[in-house]
């Protein structure tokens, strides 16, 4: 069965015309499309998604003459319409489906005497076309070439490399007021106030493992129902880490430290009205979370506020619980992403269905950064408009990039492990682009990332000779403060 993507074009009758692209699917064995719209031939569409025009008896001839009509999907085969709609005089057949588009497949043996142009179109398109083209449109149908390099993962890259490295300086932040809070007593108690961090041991490593699997699952199997769960936490989530983030900026500010009291609190008015802020931007993004044309933006921000609070509050206590976490959430994203389409019944990745949503769903997962592709070509239009990272590709190696830049810290060593493990996480990223670039398919970044960050703070480790230090890590960060 062959599944190609090509696109509609589409040209209203007002001056200027106004023209907008869809996402048709056509069978490459059945017909050759024309790469660019230099030449194309425009034909009148006729919209009979009244009928589904299995007979010659439901239409007139005389409105299918010499145009491109668009019927139903249903009650009769692909080629069944074809050769009803080419006896009548049709240049061109769509085919509308309000279920997710498919591959177009028939036996083409028995209908040997069928020339005219298939292809399937969302229903939904068809409707969009009306609304915004009005009842008079003329269409061609084109394919051009899939481009190899797509500038947006120029943004991911960036966006990617910024939040880990950022948020494994802001760790080291944290962590040299942690050391100034225990030499000086005084300041201890205030210190451990403040402190929010949550450290993670090899059991807990591996029970945070088991949770993301037994998630996965149950999102697989129950997703239109726990998508909502999902949405709900990353908005309670990401209001709060862009709180943390933008209260950290704000506390270097000299200015604006008013204060109020309510209710034997007192609270200053500019973390008030902050506090305000971030919750009517997660707000917004819920409320228009479906606007592609800009709500990206406002998801992307929210994303790398909640990457950055996630390496900055999670702490791995030395480099053997990062080798343990990195290793296994490998496994995990080769096993849900390679292997899981031998066990699943319409041999899918778990991981692909949960992150295009299974069965079509419209309601996407919050867990990813978005990038509207730039690069003009049918997999935009059919499959995905925008490029894809998801929060755990910035988060797990962020936590080792956040323990190099503590170990640091510890040991004075002049940034060299945070230094080196932040270049090879942006190594890791462009290998991973190189891969997707090569193989045209999706690829679980950790695969790339895990062993480029892994195996380069161990180099830097052993060529220091400090790697005994490193693996066990700095005896305090595990006994109890005194």
């Amino acid at each position: 069965v062959s599944a190609d993507e090509g696109i509609l074009h589409a040209s209203g009758s007002g001056v200027p015309p106004v023209t907008k692209d869809y996402c048709i699917i056509y069978n490459s064995n059945w017909l050759s499309l024309p790469k660019t719209l230099d030449n194309a031939t425009f034909r009148t569409l006729e919209n009979l998604t009244s009928t589904v025009l299995c007979n010659s008896s439901e239409v007139s001839p005389v409105l299918l003459k010499d145009k491109a009509v668009v019927v139903m999907r249903g009650n009769c085969t692909f080629l069944e319409k074809a050769r009803v709609a080419q006896s009548l005089g049709a240049k061109m057949l769509l085919i509308a489906s309000k279920s997710r588009l498919s591959p177009i497949s028939d036996n083409k043996t028995d209908f040997e005497d069928v020339t005219l142009p298939v292809a399937l179109i969302r229903y939904n398109d068809i409707i969009d076309m009306q609304l915004m083209l009005g009842n008079e449109v003329n269409v061609t149908m084109y394919s051009p070439p899939l481009p190899e390099f797509d500038y947006s993962m120029v943004v991911i890259f960036l966006i990617a490399v910024f939040t880990v490295a950022l948020g494994g300086y802001w760790s080291g932040v944290a962590e040299l007021e942690n050391l100034k809070a225990i030499a000086n007593p005084g300041e201890r108690e205030t210190r451990r106030k403040k402190e929010e961090n949550v450290t993670f041991t090899p059991v807990t490593v591996i029970l945070f493992v088991v949770i993301c699997c037994v998630m996965l699952v149950l999102l697989y199997f129950f997703y239109k129902w726990l998508v909502y769960v999902i949405i709900s936490v990353f908005c309670l989530a990401s209001a709060m880490s862009l709180y943390n983030c933008l209260a950290a900026l704000i506390g270097e500010i000299p200015f604006g430290q008013c204060r109020i009291t309510c209710c034997n609190k007192t609270v200053e008015v500019r973390l008030a009205f902050l506090a305000v802020f971030c919750i009517a931007a997660a707000v917004v993004w819920a409320v228009f979370r479906n606007e592609d044309r800009w709500a990206w933006i406002l998801q992307d921000i929210l994303g790398v506020a909640f990457c950055l609070n996630f390496i900055k509050t999670l702490k791995m206590p030395n480099f053997k619980s990062c080798v343990i976490l990195l290793g296994l959430l490998l496994l995990y994203d080769v096993f849900f992403v390679f292997i899981t389409p031998f066990i699943t019944k319409n041999g899918a990745s778990i991981m692909v269905e949960v992150a295009a949503g299974p069965f079509g769903n419209s309601e996407k997962l919050p867990v990813v950064i978005r990038v509207p592709r730039l690069e003009h070509s049918a997999s935009t239009l059919c499959d995905l408009p925008f490029s894809l990272l998801g929060f755990g590709d910035i988060i797990v190696p962020g936590l080792l990039v956040a323990y190099c830049r503590r170990f640091d810290v510890q040991t004075r060593s002049s940034s060299v492990y945070y230094i080196s493990c932040t270049i090879a996480y942006a190594v890791g990223m462009v290998l991973t682009f190189v891969v997707l670039a090569l193989m045209k398919m999706g690829q679980p970044a950790l695969l790339y990332l895990v062993p480029c960050t892994l195996i380069t703070s161990s180099l830097v480790a052993w060529r220091r000779k400090e790697m005994k230090k490193f693996w066990k890590g700095n005896s305090y960060q595990v006994g109890c403060v005194p």
